[in-house]
């Protein structure tokens, strides 16, 4: 766990298959790119801060997205 600014930062990791995560993700929010969702082993902060950053949402928000994603498939949003 990190500490950021005296919040704990949960640790949080990409499962299943990130190709069809990401392709999911960027036909629902169209502003993403490719460059915002390049997913780099150990690098998955860096992934949620440049979405967080093209969405304009909360680190919350952002991993309640894609852990939805991966189990409703991005129907519900």
């Amino acid at each position: 766990m990190d500490i950021v600014n005296s919040k704990i930062i949960e640790p949080f990791k990409i499962i299943g298959d990130w190709d069809v995560q990401s392709k999911k993700l960027k036909e629902k929010y169209s502003e993403l790119t490719d460059e915002d969702l390049k997913y780099e082993p150990g690098k998955e902060l860096d992934l949620l801060a440049r979405v967080e950053a093209r969405l304009n949402k909360k680190r919350d928000e952002v991993i309640h997205i894609i852990k939805r994603g991966r189990t409703q498939g991005f129907k519900a949003f």
